[in-house]
């Protein structure tokens, strides 16, 4: 896997660079002080990772991951945490607070090399076949994965595609959120933000910002919030409160 930095504090570029060099073996093709730059660099170079600032000059990192072509993959990096819900809306695939851990960024990576993984084999062309009441089946590899509705734990808006994760394996296919979830029972799954639908059976915690199963950590859009709180809780909790 290769990548680039987008920063435009010179600091913040070579810490990234040193942490990114102690924890894995991605290649950074280069860094750049701005959004433009690294723009002009993508039109000629194909980058699998971009970590990329948001709060930076003439354009925001915001703006820079809206005009990005093709499917490199983003990893906001800021110091501010109230970006957090508007960078999983621009498909970003992770989100790292500034001082950056390297144990937070181990598992970012890690994240990264799975969806690119998944992105780069035939998954990519798969397709919902069929599905009843119960479960539903999935093309991929020449095969067709039957997935129980049960065995869903939540499924993840990428780009042009979902990921399902299921209790054993993640599978990929190209197919937007909405529809997906126009496909599975609304008894169970519930939309709780542009990116994310979650199978209310496996929510271990939730509070204002956040829903919580197993080890990861999901979203919680603004816009679904209160459907949310009265959906789960039956209006019990206030998601203000």
């Amino acid at each position: 896997m290769n990548c680039i930095i987008v920063d435009d504090e010179p600091l913040a570029r070579a810490e990234m660079r040193s942490l990114i060099h102690e924890t894995s073996k991605t290649e950074i093709l280069g860094e750049f002080s701005n959004a433009p730059s690294a723009l002009d660099f993508l039109k000629t170079h194909d980058v699998d990772l971009i970590f990329l600032d948001i709060e930076m000059p003439v354009v925001t990192g915001l703006e820079f991951a809206e005009m990005l072509p093709g499917n490199s993959l983003i990893i906001f990096t800021t110091a501010y945490s109230q970006y957090a819900l508007k960078s999983y809306e621009l498909d970003a695939i992770d989100y790292l607070l500034k001082p950056i851990e390297k144990q937070r960024l181990e598992k970012a990576l890690h994240k990264a090399v799975l969806y690119k993984e998944l992105l780069s084999k035939d998954t990519v062309k798969n397709t919902i076949e069929s599905n009843t009441k119960d479960f539903l089946f999935i093309k991929a590899d020449r095969r067709y994965y039957k997935i129980n509705f049960t065995d869903i734990k939540f499924i993840e808006g990428l780009k042009d595609y979902v990921v399902i994760h299921t209790r054993n394996q993640k599978l990929i296919t190209a197919m937007n959120l909405k529809t997906i979830h126009q496909k599975i029972p609304s008894d169970s799954f519930v939309r709780v933000s542009k990116s994310y639908v979650v199978n209310i059976e496996y929510i271990d915690s939730f509070d204002n910002h956040n829903i919580y199963i197993h080890d990861s950590e999901i979203p919680l859009g603004e816009v679904y919030k209160s459907a949310f709180f009265v959906r789960y809780s039956g209006g019990s909790l206030n998601p203000d409160a």
